[in-house]
């Protein structure tokens, strides 16, 4: 928000757990009554290491809790307004482990395949009402995130990890938050406006270049 504001731009910050529902209907309520919403773009995630096995009910629920249903109430909350107001955009975040396998990453590439299929649903169901709605699927992403989950679950071998997952796209590198933000903004701009319920992956060539 602080980069939006110093270049010029107009922002602010309203705070919610986007997995309780009510959380989110009195966030966004909040929004609505300042403005109209013509976009909505469903970024908030967490990740989660482990097979089927080692997996628990608790960090399988958690999961489940942010990276699906955090979507289907931000979006359960917009698609009515976006109704009154002739149509808008939906753009979810989604991941490559939603459609390729990925060793222990169960829980998280079974809730990024939940956000791809919604995001098809949402597509299918809101044509009539001029409702776009797409995902992203990026490969791995340099940032801050990343660097957090290689110390907390690689301690000591953050280096080593980091240079493994880099290596693992086939351009060689990670790619930057700028090159997924600038995909978002073309998928919800008026030059996108003939695409709907597609996922769009953007990763260095990680899906069909491996090998």
């Amino acid at each position: 928000m602080r980069e939006i504001t110093q270049a010029g731009g107009d922002a602010k910050s309203c705070g919610c757990d986007v997995s309780v529902q009510e959380d989110v209907r009195v966030a966004f309520g909040k929004i609505f009554r300042e403005d109209h919403v013509n976009i909505l773009v469903n970024n908030a995630g967490i990740s989660h290491i482990g097979n089927l096995e080692s997996t628990s009910e608790p960090d399988f629920d958690k999961l489940f809790g942010v990276n699906v249903k955090g979507m289907y109430n931000c979006m359960l909350v917009s698609v009515g307004h976006m109704k009154e107001n002739s149509g808008g955009v939906i753009l979810n975040m989604a991941s490559i482990a939603a459609t390729s396998g990925i060793a222990d990453r169960f829980a998280y590439s079974t809730s990024k395949g939940a956000v791809v299929a919604m995001s098809y649903s949402v597509a299918k169901d809101y044509l009539p009402y001029g409702i776009r709605c797409n995902c992203i699927s990026p490969a791995r992403v340099h940032t801050p995130f990343v660097d957090g989950f290689l110390r907390r679950n690689y301690p000591g071998q953050e280096r080593e990890m980091f240079e493994k997952l880099e290596k693992s796209q086939p351009i060689g590198r990670m790619a930057t938050p700028d090159e997924v933000a600038g995909l978002a903004l073309f998928l919800c701009s008026d030059e996108a406006a003939f695409i709907t319920g597609v996922d769009y992956p953007i990763d260095g060539g990680f899906m069909n270049l491996r090998g």
